[in-house]
């Protein structure tokens, strides 16, 4: 299966593209986490990025698709992958519609997961980060075992700069202006899907996977 799932930041696309890829072997590529570990490492790009994120901005087209071509070469993609984050804009969608077709390939579906914009930024307020490996969490969605303790390390979890509320509503903004039309885009194309993406996640995963069997990409 080749899947995009679509929604404003908040809506729960990174949780669902995890249990999507988990459950069906598929590769979760997701350009924020990858810039993130940028971020972390210290690295050119990572500087880069960070002060595009705190801005509330997205990351430059030729970088974004760049990274995305690199991934879905990889074999981890040989059984299908599901693109969390990505495409955000037409012209992305239309790079990911010209690195597909020039292997032969093309997309199954398009996800688009709906969440009502207050729902939305209660939601992206509770995002915490560890301090330490990184690891994301939502205090609304998948809150960690011990409040502000990462489970994997033992970390302290704090907000990113990206996360405060400023910069959400920025985010927010820039996803109706340049994101939110991508629905439209695959519509056209017959490739969309609605999901309601409110409610707990394994009831928005359920819903996911009854699209998928509409579809004929699930038995």
């Amino acid at each position: 299966m080749r899947l995009v799932l679509l929604g404003a930041p908040g809506s729960g696309k990174g949780t669902q593209a995890k249990l999507l890829a988990a459950e069906f072997g598929l590769l979760h590529v997701a350009p924020g986490d990858i810039f993130r570990s940028e971020i972390r490492s210290g690295t050119e790009l990572g500087r880069l990025v960070e002060g595009i994120l705190a801005r509330g901005e997205l990351v430059d087209d030729a970088t974004t698709i760049r990274l995305i071509d690199t991934r879905l070469l990889s074999e981890e993609a040989n059984e299908g992958f599901v693109l969390d984050g990505f495409p955000r804009t037409i012209s992305q969608a239309e790079a990911l519609d010209r690195i597909l077709s020039g292997r032969g390939e093309s997309l199954d579906l398009a996800v688009a997961l709906e969440v009502d914009e207050g729902a939305i930024l209660k939601r992206a307020l509770s995002r915490r980060v560890c301090s330490q490996c990184g690891k994301p969490y939502n205090l609304a969605l998948e809150p960690p075992k011990m409040a502000g303790k990462c489970d994997d390390c033992g970390g302290e979890l704090v907000t990113r700069k990206d996360d405060l509320e400023s910069t959400v509503k920025e985010r927010l903004a820039v996803y109706r202006e340049f994101t939110e039309p991508l629905s439209a885009y695959y519509a056209e194309k017959g490739l969309l899907e609605v999901v309601s993406g409110e409610g707990e996640v394994n009831e928005v995963f359920l819903r996911i996977k009854e699209a998928l069997r509409k579809r004929n990409l699930l038995e």
